[in-house]
Formats: C-alpha cells, sequence, structure tokens
C-alpha cells in the first residue's frame, strides 16, 4: 500500500479501486481468521466463559480499529458508529444466532441453554442499546449527545461493562458455562455465586500452560498489526467506492460488520453444530455486550478529542426491529428447548431489516 500509495489517490480509476478493496479486505479477513484462531485456542485451554472472552475481545478490537480508521480518515462519517453497532446488533441477534440455532437445532436437536447467563447478555443489552441507540434522540441535540452529557454516558457505559465482566470472570462464572456440564444440583437453579473455585482453576490452567498463553496472546496481537495498518486504507476506499455507486450510508457499517464478524460466525455455527448452545450465548451475546460497552465510549472520546460530531439516534424503524429482537431474544431463550424454529425466527427479522436499508 505504500507503494501503491500515488495510484491511489483519488480519484481513483473504478477497475483499481475495485481491485484494491479486494487485495485489502483478502488480507484483513486472513487475519482476522488468524486472531481467531489464536483465541480459539486459548478458548479451549482456559474454557468458558473466559476463552470466550479472550474471542470477543479479540473481534471487538477490530471492529474498533476499523471504526476508528472510518473516523479519522477523509470525509464526514458522524453516522459511522451508529451504523456500524446497530448493522453488529442485527447480524449478530438474528443473522448469526438465526443460522446457528438452525443448523444446530436440525442437527442436534432442541438445547438447553443456561437461562442465567443468557438473560444477564440480554439485561445488560438492552440498558446499553438504550444508552447508545435511543436516549440520544430524547435528550441530545440532532442526535449526539451535547458535551456534558457525553462524560456521565461513557463513566456509567464503562462502568456497567467493567462491573458485568467482574463478575462473569469471578463469582458468576457458572451462569456462562454449558447446562449440560454443571453438576444436576447447580444445572436445575440460578447461579447467583456459584463455584468460587472457578477463579481457582483458570489460575491453575494458566500457570501450567504460562508459556503456550503468552505466546499465543503475542501471536494474537502480531496478527491485529496487519488489520489496524490496512484498515485506513480500506476505509477510504470503501467510502470512495460507495459514493460512486450510489449506495446507503448504513451500508459501510454493515460491511465492516460483516468483514469483522465472519470468524466469529463460524465459530458459532460450529458450536451449534457440536451442540454447545451456551458458547453460541457467551460468543454472540458476549460480543455484542463487549461491542456497544466499548465501541460507544471509544467513538464518543474519539470525537471529543477530535472535534466531530458523532450521531447514536436511530430511526424509529431500526429500533422498532431492535425491541422485537429483544422480545425474541427473550421468548428464544427462555424455552425449555431453543429448536431450529427460533433460530428459523430470528432469520426472518434479520430478512426484513436487510430490506430497511435499501427501502
Amino acid at each position: 500500500m505504500a507503494l501503491a500509495g500515488p495510484l491511489l489517490e483519488p480519484p481513483v480509476p473504478a477497475p483499481l479501486l475495485i481491485i484494491a478493496l479486494v487485495i485489502i479486505v483478502a488480507i484483513i479477513l486472513v487475519c482476522a481468521f488468524g486472531v481467531v484462531h489464536e483465541a480459539e485456542h486459548l478458548a479451549r485451554r482456559l474454557g468458558d466463559p473466559y476463552g470466550s472472552l479472550v474471542l470477543t475481545l479479540s473481534i471487538v478490537l477490530i471492529e474498533v480499529v476499523l471504526i476508528a480508521a472510518v473516523m479519522l480518515g477523509p470525509g464526514e462519517h458522524a453516522t459511522i458508529a451508529r451504523d456500524s453497532v446497530m448493522a453488529v446488533s442485527m447480524i449478530i441477534l438474528n443473522a448469526v444466532i438465526g443460522l446457528s440455532l438452525l443448523v444446530g437445532g436440525i442437527a442436534r436437536g432442541g438445547r438447553r441453554p443456561n437461562r442465567t447467563g443468557v438473560l444477564l447478555y440480554l439485561a445488560m443489552l438492552i440498558v446499553l442499546s438504550s444508552l447508545a441507540f435511543a436516549l440520544p434522540a430524547l435528550i441530545g441535540e440532532d442526535g449526539s449527545y451535547t458535551t456534558g452529557q457525553q462524560i456521565p454516558i461513557i463513566v456509567l457505559t464503562v462502568a456497567l461493562y467493567a462491573f458485568f465482566l467482574f463478575r462473569q470472570m469471578g463469582r458468576q462464572a457458572d451462569d456462562f458455562r454449558e447446562v449440560d456440564s454443571l453438576p444436576a444440583s447447580v444445572a436445575s437453579e440460578s447461579q447467583t455465586d456459584a463455584s468460587p473455585h472457578a477463579r481457582v482453576s483458570v489460575l491453575r490452567v494458566i500457570a501450567q500452560h504460562r508459556a503456550e498463553i503468552v505466546t499465543r496472546l503475542l501471536l494474537l496481537i502480531v496478527t491485529v498489526v496487519p488489520i489496524v495498518l490496512l484498515s485506513h486504507d480500506m476505509a477510504a476506499l470503501l467510502d470512495d467506492g460507495l459514493g460512486r455507486a450510489g449506495a446507503p450510508v448504513a451500508l459501510s457499517g454493515i460491511l465492516i460488520a460483516m468483514i469483522v464478524f465472519l470468524p466469529e460466525s463460524i465459530t458459532s455455527v460450529r458450536a451449534a453444530l457440536r451442540g454447545e448452545i451456551q458458547r453460541v450465548s457467551n460468543l454472540c451475546h458476549g460480543a455484542l455486550v463487549s461491542t456497544v460497552g466499548l465501541t460507544i465510549p471509544a467513538v464518543l472520546i474519539i470525537g471529543a478529542l477530535t472535534g466531530q460530531t458523532v450521531v447514536l439516534a436511530e430511526n424509529l424503524t431500526n429500533l422498532m426491529l431492535l425491541g422485537v429482537t429483544f422480545l425474541l431474544s427473550v421468548a428464544t431463550f427462555m424455552a425449555k428447548k431453543v429448536t431450529a424454529v427460533h433460530g428459523a425466527a430470528h432469520l426472518v427479522v434479520f430478512a426484513v431489516y436487510g430490506l430497511t436499508v435499501f427501502a
């Protein structure tokens, strides 16, 4: 990209723009799969919920980098964070979960999730999504938080997410494990303060496999570097290409979300085919909690430092679809068994979201 710099200065010829975009996206995808490869090994070594957390945080890091690259690039991108996070929400909650439940239900039949853990995820998502997409329209200016409102929103979002992680990795770790892998006495009821031995066991694993864990973490970080270096070029070329095509503004955020979460989507489907329904929830719901809990504060900080306007308020159509998605998610995971029909219902909601983008 450094050598081809003069050739890619706007206006870039259409064939060259397409070739450059294909190459950059291909490299980013290869590196993203590399990140997931290392994160999956760490996930298997550490066990849930710690392993899934490593994977989801890795993916969210990539997304934050890509969104930041777009914001810091040329042009106005006031809605890129809103569009990306909304696209991630619809892709994860409906497309990925829907496909996972559909193929998992067909292959394995109905499976029982750990209801306490899933409902904790959904409780977090309802609060964080309301702060991100609904509240700015009610108390902000033109869909954006004012400077005085941004600071408390950032603090509250980060504090809630940090407390959630503290509980998830501590006394409530069993709430995020497969029901079938828990003792019957624990699996039959809500595990509010269960298994203090979970912290001890993961510390023992880290002590026994310190070299492998450190090596894989370093490889994971190194694999993220090309994504960081290429993200700015991808953002500039993508913005140019979509502008020429007259595509909807929200499509840029959707494409970023699809690129970032493709590896994790494949991991989720694999978990569903193995009958690991709680791992599907940990990967999908956990990724979305991390996305909203980290991306929104990050873009608000970037906007404040660079003087950019960050529009977060969503339109009524997307707010309605998000509300339907949350209601459907509660109905799905509160069922005694999650089946393929639940997955089909989620896929229909995602199809409707796709229609609204081009409406």
